[in-house]
Protein backbone atom coordinates (compact mmCIF):
# COMPACT_ATOMS: atom_id res chain seq x y z
CA UNK A 1 0.00 0.00 0.00
CA UNK A 2 1.51 3.27 -1.10
CA UNK A 3 2.07 5.84 1.52
CA UNK A 4 1.92 9.57 1.01
CA UNK A 5 4.65 11.77 2.23
CA UNK A 6 3.92 15.12 3.80
CA UNK A 7 4.86 17.92 1.50
CA UNK A 8 6.12 21.13 3.01
CA UNK A 9 3.53 23.90 3.09
CA UNK A 10 4.14 26.76 0.68
CA UNK A 11 5.86 29.66 2.28
CA UNK A 12 4.74 33.22 1.82
CA UNK A 13 6.86 35.47 -0.25
CA UNK A 14 8.88 37.59 2.06
CA UNK A 15 10.15 41.04 1.36
CA UNK A 16 13.76 41.44 0.48
CA UNK A 17 15.98 42.49 3.30
CA UNK A 18 16.51 46.22 3.33
CA UNK A 19 13.36 46.95 1.28
CA UNK A 20 11.61 50.12 2.49
CA UNK A 21 7.94 50.82 2.27
CA UNK A 22 7.12 53.99 0.49
CA UNK A 23 4.93 56.43 2.40
CA UNK A 24 2.11 58.41 0.83
CA UNK A 25 3.26 60.81 -1.79
CA UNK A 26 2.92 64.48 -0.85
CA UNK A 27 0.07 66.29 -2.56
CA UNK A 28 2.00 68.89 -4.51
CA UNK A 29 -1.16 70.68 -5.63
CA UNK A 30 -2.46 71.10 -2.08
CA UNK A 31 0.93 72.29 -0.83
CA UNK A 32 1.07 74.86 -3.61
CA UNK A 33 -2.48 75.98 -2.85
CA UNK A 34 -1.74 76.45 0.85
CA UNK A 35 1.45 78.31 0.03
CA UNK A 36 -0.36 80.72 -2.26
CA UNK A 37 -3.13 81.18 0.33
CA UNK A 38 -0.63 81.98 3.10
CA UNK A 39 1.21 84.47 0.88
CA UNK A 40 -2.07 86.13 -0.11
CA UNK A 41 -3.11 86.37 3.55
CA UNK A 42 0.23 87.97 4.44
CA UNK A 43 -0.09 90.47 1.60
CA UNK A 44 -3.60 91.32 2.81
CA UNK A 45 -2.52 91.69 6.45
CA UNK A 46 0.62 93.75 5.86
CA UNK A 47 -1.17 97.09 5.21
CA UNK A 48 -3.37 96.59 8.28
CA UNK A 49 -0.35 95.70 10.43
CA UNK A 50 1.57 98.70 9.12
CA UNK A 51 -1.39 100.98 9.87
CA UNK A 52 -1.59 99.70 13.43
CA UNK A 53 2.17 99.94 13.93
CA UNK A 54 2.15 103.55 12.70
CA UNK A 55 -0.90 104.49 14.79
CA UNK A 56 0.84 103.62 18.07
CA UNK A 57 3.96 105.66 17.29
CA UNK A 58 4.51 109.16 18.59
CA UNK A 59 3.70 111.69 15.88
CA UNK A 60 7.35 112.65 15.50
CA UNK A 61 8.42 109.10 14.66
CA UNK A 62 5.96 108.67 11.80
CA UNK A 63 8.05 110.77 9.41
CA UNK A 64 11.54 109.51 10.17
CA UNK A 65 13.61 108.05 7.33
CA UNK A 66 14.00 105.16 6.82
CA UNK A 67 10.68 104.10 8.31
CA UNK A 68 10.63 101.44 11.00
CA UNK A 69 8.04 98.89 12.04
CA UNK A 70 8.47 99.19 15.81
CA UNK A 71 8.82 102.03 18.25
CA UNK A 72 10.52 102.13 21.63
CA UNK A 73 7.76 104.32 23.06
CA UNK A 74 4.34 102.99 21.92
CA UNK A 75 1.40 105.21 22.71
CA UNK A 76 -2.34 105.31 22.03
CA UNK A 77 -2.58 109.09 21.99
CA UNK A 78 -3.64 109.05 18.33
CA UNK A 79 -6.67 106.88 19.17
CA UNK A 80 -7.55 109.11 22.12
CA UNK A 81 -7.40 112.23 19.96
CA UNK A 82 -9.41 110.69 17.13
CA UNK A 83 -12.12 109.38 19.44
CA UNK A 84 -12.06 112.53 21.54
CA UNK A 85 -13.14 114.71 18.64
CA UNK A 86 -16.36 112.71 18.37
CA UNK A 87 -16.55 112.99 14.58
CA UNK A 88 -15.35 109.44 14.00
CA UNK A 89 -18.19 107.96 16.04
CA UNK A 90 -20.74 110.03 14.12
CA UNK A 91 -19.25 109.07 10.76
CA UNK A 92 -19.19 105.40 11.73
CA UNK A 93 -22.85 105.60 12.70
CA UNK A 94 -23.71 107.26 9.37
CA UNK A 95 -21.83 104.56 7.48
CA UNK A 96 -23.61 101.82 9.41
CA UNK A 97 -27.07 103.32 8.73
CA UNK A 98 -26.53 103.97 5.02
CA UNK A 99 -24.80 100.63 4.48
CA UNK A 100 -27.64 98.77 6.21
CA UNK A 101 -30.17 100.56 3.99
CA UNK A 102 -28.20 99.70 0.84
CA UNK A 103 -27.84 96.04 1.85
CA UNK A 104 -31.49 95.58 2.79
CA UNK A 105 -32.86 97.32 -0.31
CA UNK A 106 -30.45 95.48 -2.61
CA UNK A 107 -31.70 92.12 -1.35
CA UNK A 108 -35.35 93.27 -1.45
CA UNK A 109 -34.97 94.35 -5.08
CA UNK A 110 -32.63 91.68 -6.45
CA UNK A 111 -34.17 88.55 -4.90
CA UNK A 112 -37.70 88.91 -6.41
CA UNK A 113 -36.22 90.04 -9.74
CA UNK A 114 -33.92 87.02 -9.91
CA UNK A 115 -36.72 84.66 -8.86
CA UNK A 116 -39.03 86.08 -11.52
CA UNK A 117 -36.45 85.64 -14.28
CA UNK A 118 -35.68 82.12 -13.06
CA UNK A 119 -39.17 80.70 -12.64
CA UNK A 120 -41.63 82.72 -14.76
CA UNK A 121 -41.94 82.84 -18.53
CA UNK A 122 -43.41 86.17 -19.59
CA UNK A 123 -43.38 88.22 -22.74
CA UNK A 124 -40.09 90.02 -23.38
CA UNK A 125 -38.28 88.09 -20.65
CA UNK A 126 -35.08 87.38 -22.66
CA UNK A 127 -34.77 90.99 -23.80
CA UNK A 128 -35.40 92.40 -20.34
CA UNK A 129 -32.86 90.05 -18.79
CA UNK A 130 -30.33 90.97 -21.50
CA UNK A 131 -30.96 94.63 -20.66
CA UNK A 132 -30.21 93.96 -17.00
CA UNK A 133 -27.05 92.05 -17.87
CA UNK A 134 -26.02 94.95 -20.09
CA UNK A 135 -26.19 97.16 -17.00
CA UNK A 136 -23.15 95.33 -15.66
CA UNK A 137 -21.11 96.83 -18.50
CA UNK A 138 -22.05 100.43 -17.62
CA UNK A 139 -19.40 102.11 -15.43
CA UNK A 140 -21.04 103.58 -12.32
CA UNK A 141 -19.08 106.82 -12.80
CA UNK A 142 -21.06 107.63 -15.96
CA UNK A 143 -24.27 107.81 -13.90
CA UNK A 144 -23.01 110.21 -11.25
CA UNK A 145 -24.19 113.43 -12.94
CA UNK A 146 -27.80 112.32 -13.64
CA UNK A 147 -28.02 110.72 -10.21
CA UNK A 148 -26.82 113.91 -8.52
CA UNK A 149 -29.34 115.99 -10.50
CA UNK A 150 -32.11 113.57 -9.51
CA UNK A 151 -31.14 113.62 -5.81
CA UNK A 152 -31.05 117.44 -5.92
CA UNK A 153 -34.51 117.66 -7.47
CA UNK A 154 -35.88 115.23 -4.89
CA UNK A 155 -34.29 117.17 -2.04
CA UNK A 156 -32.25 114.17 -0.86
CA UNK A 157 -28.82 115.82 -0.77
CA UNK A 158 -27.20 115.49 2.67
CA UNK A 159 -29.60 112.72 3.68
CA UNK A 160 -29.21 109.02 4.34
CA UNK A 161 -31.58 108.18 1.49
CA UNK A 162 -29.61 110.34 -0.93
CA UNK A 163 -26.47 108.39 -0.06
CA UNK A 164 -28.10 104.96 -0.14
CA UNK A 165 -30.62 104.90 -3.01
CA UNK A 166 -28.22 105.28 -5.98
CA UNK A 167 -26.15 102.37 -4.63
CA UNK A 168 -29.07 99.91 -4.60
CA UNK A 169 -29.06 98.96 -8.28
CA UNK A 170 -26.89 95.83 -8.66
CA UNK A 171 -27.46 93.93 -11.95
CA UNK A 172 -24.60 91.53 -11.20
CA UNK A 173 -26.38 90.24 -8.09
CA UNK A 174 -29.57 89.68 -10.09
CA UNK A 175 -27.56 87.51 -12.46
CA UNK A 176 -25.85 85.58 -9.64
CA UNK A 177 -29.10 84.94 -7.77
CA UNK A 178 -30.91 83.87 -10.94
CA UNK A 179 -28.23 81.30 -11.71
CA UNK A 180 -28.50 79.98 -8.18
CA UNK A 181 -32.31 79.74 -8.39
CA UNK A 182 -32.02 77.93 -11.73
CA UNK A 183 -30.06 75.15 -10.00
CA UNK A 184 -32.75 74.54 -7.35
CA UNK A 185 -35.03 71.64 -8.43
CA UNK A 186 -38.62 72.56 -9.20
CA UNK A 187 -39.89 69.61 -7.14
CA UNK A 188 -39.85 71.73 -4.01
CA UNK A 189 -42.09 74.33 -5.61
CA UNK A 190 -44.42 71.70 -7.06
CA UNK A 191 -44.90 70.21 -3.60
CA UNK A 192 -45.64 73.66 -2.18
CA UNK A 193 -48.14 74.37 -4.97
CA UNK A 194 -49.96 71.13 -4.16
CA UNK A 195 -50.33 72.43 -0.60
CA UNK A 196 -51.88 75.61 -1.97
CA UNK A 197 -48.92 77.97 -1.63
CA UNK A 198 -48.70 81.00 -3.88
CA UNK A 199 -45.65 82.48 -5.55
CA UNK A 200 -44.76 84.85 -2.71
CA UNK A 201 -45.14 82.13 -0.10
CA UNK A 202 -43.01 79.75 -2.17
CA UNK A 203 -40.34 82.44 -2.45
CA UNK A 204 -40.40 83.17 1.29
CA UNK A 205 -40.81 79.66 2.71
CA UNK A 206 -39.05 77.51 0.09
CA UNK A 207 -36.55 79.45 -2.02
CA UNK A 208 -35.09 81.77 0.58
CA UNK A 209 -34.24 79.04 3.14
CA UNK A 210 -32.57 77.00 0.39
CA UNK A 211 -30.64 80.09 -0.77
CA UNK A 212 -29.38 81.22 2.62
CA UNK A 213 -25.65 80.79 1.79
CA UNK A 214 -25.76 82.81 -1.43
CA UNK A 215 -28.00 85.45 0.15
CA UNK A 216 -25.52 85.85 2.99
CA UNK A 217 -22.63 86.17 0.55
CA UNK A 218 -24.47 88.77 -1.55
CA UNK A 219 -25.43 90.70 1.58
CA UNK A 220 -21.85 90.73 2.88
CA UNK A 221 -20.38 91.83 -0.46
CA UNK A 222 -23.01 94.57 -0.72
CA UNK A 223 -22.25 95.70 2.83
CA UNK A 224 -18.51 95.85 2.20
CA UNK A 225 -18.91 97.70 -1.12
CA UNK A 226 -21.26 100.28 0.37
CA UNK A 227 -19.09 100.74 3.45
CA UNK A 228 -15.98 101.44 1.37
CA UNK A 229 -17.73 103.64 -1.20
CA UNK A 230 -16.15 107.07 -1.24
CA UNK A 231 -16.99 108.86 -4.49
CA UNK A 232 -20.78 109.05 -4.32
CA UNK A 233 -21.08 109.93 -0.60
CA UNK A 234 -18.36 112.53 -1.14
CA UNK A 235 -20.40 114.22 -3.88
CA UNK A 236 -23.81 114.06 -2.24
CA UNK A 237 -22.82 115.19 1.28
CA UNK A 238 -21.59 118.60 2.38
CA UNK A 239 -22.75 118.55 6.01
CA UNK A 240 -20.18 116.92 8.34
CA UNK A 241 -23.06 115.45 10.36
CA UNK A 242 -24.14 113.28 7.39
CA UNK A 243 -20.70 112.27 6.09
CA UNK A 244 -19.79 108.60 6.00
CA UNK A 245 -16.56 107.26 7.42
CA UNK A 246 -14.43 107.28 4.20
CA UNK A 247 -15.54 110.85 3.41
CA UNK A 248 -14.98 112.02 6.97
CA UNK A 249 -11.50 110.55 7.05
CA UNK A 250 -10.71 112.52 3.91
CA UNK A 251 -11.72 115.77 5.59
CA UNK A 252 -9.56 114.94 8.61
CA UNK A 253 -6.53 114.53 6.35
CA UNK A 254 -7.24 117.87 4.67
CA UNK A 255 -8.46 119.93 7.61
CA UNK A 256 -6.07 118.95 10.36
CA UNK A 257 -2.94 118.52 8.27
CA UNK A 258 -1.19 115.26 7.61
CA UNK A 259 -0.91 113.67 11.03
CA UNK A 260 0.03 110.16 10.10
CA UNK A 261 -0.56 108.55 13.47
CA UNK A 262 -4.11 109.92 13.66
CA UNK A 263 -4.80 109.04 10.04
CA UNK A 264 -3.68 105.47 10.62
CA UNK A 265 -5.65 105.27 13.86
CA UNK A 266 -8.77 106.39 11.96
CA UNK A 267 -8.07 103.79 9.27
CA UNK A 268 -7.70 101.01 11.83
CA UNK A 269 -10.90 101.99 13.63
CA UNK A 270 -12.72 102.25 10.32
CA UNK A 271 -11.59 98.78 9.24
CA UNK A 272 -12.60 97.09 12.48
CA UNK A 273 -16.35 96.78 11.62
CA UNK A 274 -15.55 95.10 8.31
CA UNK A 275 -13.08 92.79 9.98
CA UNK A 276 -15.66 91.78 12.59
CA UNK A 277 -18.31 91.18 9.92
CA UNK A 278 -15.94 89.02 7.89
CA UNK A 279 -14.85 86.96 10.90
CA UNK A 280 -18.46 86.36 11.94
CA UNK A 281 -19.72 85.39 8.49
CA UNK A 282 -16.68 83.96 6.73
CA UNK A 283 -18.17 80.45 6.69
CA UNK A 284 -21.32 81.74 4.96
CA UNK A 285 -19.24 83.74 2.49
CA UNK A 286 -17.14 80.73 1.49
CA UNK A 287 -20.21 78.49 1.25
CA UNK A 288 -22.12 81.02 -0.81
CA UNK A 289 -19.31 81.71 -3.24
CA UNK A 290 -18.54 78.01 -3.64
CA UNK A 291 -22.21 77.18 -4.18
CA UNK A 292 -22.63 79.93 -6.72
CA UNK A 293 -19.52 78.79 -8.55
CA UNK A 294 -20.63 75.13 -8.73
CA UNK A 295 -24.28 75.71 -9.51
CA UNK A 296 -23.83 78.73 -11.73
Amino acid sequence: MATTTDRPAPTAVTERPGALRRGPRPDVGRIALYTVAVLAALLWLLPLLWSFATSIKPEGETTITPPTWFTADPTFDAYAQVLGRGDLIRWTFNSFVTTSIVTALTLIVCVPAAYGFSRFDFRGRPWLFALIIGGILIPPQTLIVPQFILMTQLGLVDTYWGIALPQVVAPVFVFILKRFFDAIPCDYEDAAKIDGAGSLRILWNVMLPLSRPILTAVGIFTFIGAWNNFLWPFLVTTDPDTMTLPVGMGTVMGGYGIQYAQVMASAVLGALPLLVVFLLFQRHIVTGVAGAGIKG
